[in-house]
């Protein structure tokens, strides 16, 4: 790493699942990071347009400077186990994700130890393969504010079922992620799925200090 630059690194979970009205949804559960835990929702609809929904203006700075949206809101963002899933509540989402077994993606994954899968250097040797394999997933690359990005994913479930409504519309049943999102660099599998990930990011010091004041 170079001189001036800093690298921070958050452990979670990203859901990422399309409906049969033309939404695509993607749900970052942040279980540990430099912030403690939180979560974020991505929302691109049929017509392209995305939207973040971020909980606090920390959250939605920090986003906002790594990907790309034509709408930001600030709401609360909660996201909680249910018996067979997830539960996505904000003013603006209800979403309940069913949650089913392990894909052979995740199961090839957990071939490889943790502590390799999620080191950047195996990050960037696995890109390739990735982009052939997973049309629109990049497991490095580039991003706004000098930021470089590494996700290192570790597990791979499989998402069932959803229903829920986007601003008082019904989402529909579950579909492919599909065309892919549209937020950054990299968009979630085409299957729907929960990947347990570890995103590392390098940005220059002088953006942490302007982010965190």
């Amino acid at each position: 790493m170079k001189p001036g630059r800093v690298r921070e690194r958050f452990t979670g979970r990203i859901a990422g699942v399309g409906s049969t009205s033309g939404v695509r949804i993607v749900v970052g559960r942040w279980d540990d990071g430099p912030w403690g835990s939180f979560a974020d929702v991505m929302v691109e609809d049929a017509a392209g347009h995305r939207v973040l929904l971020a909980p606090d203006e920390r959250v939605r700075d920090f986003v906002a400077a790594t990907y790309s949206f034509d709408e930001h809101v600030i709401e609360p963002v909660d996201v909680s186990d249910t018996s067979d899933g997830w539960l996505v509540s904000t003013p603006s989402l209800s979403l309940r994700l069913v949650v089913g077994a392990r894909t052979p993606l995740g199961a090839a994954l957990a071939l490889v130890p943790a502590r390799v899968a999620t080191a950047p250097a195996w990050c960037a040797a696995v890109d390739p393969v990735a982009r052939v394999v997973l049309r629109g997933v990049r497991t490095r690359g580039t991003a706004g504010g000098e930021r470089r990005e590494w996700y290192g994913a570790t597990s791979v479930v499989a998402v069932t079922a959803i229903e829920g409504e986007w601003r008082g519309a019904d989402l529909g049943a579950l579909a492919p992620v599909d065309p892919p999102c549209r937020f950054g660099f990299s968009s979630t599998p085409k299957r729907p799925s929960v990947t347990s990930v570890v995103t590392t990011i390098e940005r220059p010091v002088s953006l942490t200090a302007r982010v965190e004041t």
